[in-house]
């Protein structure tokens, strides 16, 4: 993991322009601490940080959307997840991506669980975490980077999250969170083809699966 942040950093010290990097991948595949190494590894004030979790559809809404999808010859129906284009305002992400690189200023979307960040056009590094990221036009970004890891590592994680942070319901949680698997699987992950580095985690092993910086 070492290797490739010093591959980022030596590329974004010889760009000579405005940077923006979409950091992506599904939940607890260790992208949002990632992008946070990043940060820290460069000067702050160089860099605006964007979270896209405000640019995910409400649980409240997400509950309401039932969807069907077939998954390995069987028929699948519940509840639509974050792992769906659908459960994102993905015009409004792509508009505030486009401000940012055309060099505008703006304000991030204010939610209750996440406050309104100001993104300075004077920065010349911007970095886009989420899930949102991944499915929006790839060309608005510099460099992309995909993080996924594997179901019983996403399960262990999301259980700790979840269970003892969130008090969700165990068994309610390990039968949510095999249909988010295969949501994902059907929805999310085909579009990892279309980023620069991909890094699968397991457990605390990273295994950088493509990478633009080795030819």
């Amino acid at each position: 993991m070492e290797t490739i942040l010093k591959d980022i950093l030596t590329w974004i010290t010889l760009a000579d322009k405005r940077i923006i990097i979409g950091i992506s991948g599904h939940g607890a595949a260790g992208k949002t601490t990632f992008a946070h190494k990043l940060i820290n590894a460069l000067n702050r004030d160089e860099v605006n940080y964007m979270n896209t979790d405000p640019y995910i559809v409400s649980s409240d809404i997400r509950k309401q959307a039932i969807i069907d999808y077939t998954y390995q010859h069987q028929d699948h129906r519940f509840k639509m997840t974050a792992c769906h284009p659908a459960a994102h305002h993905l015009p409004s992400l792509e508009r505030d991506v486009q401000m940012i690189k055309e060099g505008l200023d703006l304000w991030t979307i204010d939610t209750h669980y996440m406050k309104s960040s100001f993104v300075s056009s004077k920065r010349p590094i911007t970095i886009v975490e989420g899930m949102s990221v991944a499915f929006i036009n790839p060309e608005l970004f510099d460099l992309k980077i995909y993080f996924y890891t594997d179901e019983a590592t996403e399960l262990m994680r999301r259980s700790g999250r979840d269970v003892n942070e969130r008090g969700t319901e165990l068994n309610y949680l390990k039968q949510s969170h095999n249909e988010r698997r295969i949501q994902y699987e059907l929805f999310m992950h085909p579009y990892s083809q279309y980023f620069d580095v991909v890094i699968k985690t397991h457990q605390n092993e990273f295994h950088i699966e493509k990478n633009i910086f080795v030819k």
